[in-house]
C-alpha cells in the first residue's frame, strides 16, 4: 500500500515537472516566432525596395535606349536626305553605336567620371545631331525628321526625371539597410550595400 502510494505519488510530481517544462518550451517558442517574423518582415521589404530599384532603373534606361534609337532613326533620315558629308555622318554613327557601351550602370554610376564622360557623349551627339537636322532644306516640310527631333529632345528632359525617381527609391533603400543592420546579417543578405545616387555624382 505504501509502494503504491509512492509511486502515485512521484507520478504526480514527474508530471507536475513535465508540464513547467512544456510550459517554459511553450515561452520560449512563442518568443521564437516574433524573432523570425520581424527577419520575414525585413527581407519581404528588403526584396520589395530591390524591385522598385530595377523598375526605376529599367525604366530609364529603356527611355535612353529610345532615346538612341530616335537619334539612328534621324541620322538615317539625313543620310537619305543628303546634302551631308559621308565622313560626318560616319562619325556620328560610330558615336552613336558608342553610346550604350560607354554607359554607366548601378556599379560604375559610383565614379563621376563615368556619369560625366556618357553624359557629355550624349548630349554633343544631340546637339550636333538635331543642329544639323533642323538646319536642313528638308526639315520644314518633312514631318519625320520633325517627330524624331521632337522625340529625342523629349527623352532629353526626361533624363533627370528618371535619375531623380530612380535617387528617391536608392535614398529609400539606404536609409532601410542601415535602420535594420541586425536582421539583414541574421538572413545573410550579400548584396546589402548602399547604392549611389545620382545626386551624390554630380554634387548636387
Amino acid at each position: 500500500m505504501h509502494r503504491q502510494e509512492y509511486f502515485t505519488g512521484a507520478t504526480i510530481i514527474a508530471v507536475f515537472i513535465a508540464l513547467i517544462g512544456c510550459t517554459g518550451n511553450k515561452n520560449t517558442a512563442e518568443d521564437q516566432p516574433a524573432r523570425f517574423t520581424k527577419a520575414d518582415s525585413v527581407a519581404e521589404t528588403y526584396l520589395e525596395l530591390q524591385d522598385s530599384m530595377l523598375n526605376s532603373w529599367n525604366r530609364m534606361i529603356n527611355d535612353d535606349n529610345h532615346k538612341i534609337k530616335a537619334m539612328k532613326n534621324l541620322l538615317h533620315e539625313l543620310t537619305i536626305a543628303g546634302k551631308y558629308d559621308p565622313e560626318q555622318v560616319n562619325s556620328l554613327e560610330q558615336r552613336l553605336e558608342q553610346l550604350s557601351r560607354i554607359r554607366y550602370t548601378p556599379r560604375t554610376m559610383s565614379n563621376s567620371d563615368v556619369v560625366e564622360e556618357y553624359d557629355f557623349a550624349s548630349n554633343s551627339i544631340v546637339s550636333e545631331l538635331i543642329s544639323m537636322t533642323e538646319s536642313h532644306p528638308a526639315f520644314a516640310y518633312n514631318e519625320t525628321m520633325q517627330a524624331l527631333v521632337e522625340k529625342i529632345r523629349s527623352a532629353d528632359q526626361r533624363v533627370t526625371i528618371y535619375r531623380d525617381e530612380y535617387d528617391r527609391v536608392a535614398h529609400r533603400f539606404n536609409n532601410f539597410l542601415e535602420r535594420n543592420k541586425e536582421y539583414l546579417g541574421e538572413i545573410e543578405v550579400d548584396t546589402a550595400q548602399k547604392k549611389p545616387l545620382f545626386q551624390m555624382v554630380s554634387g548636387e
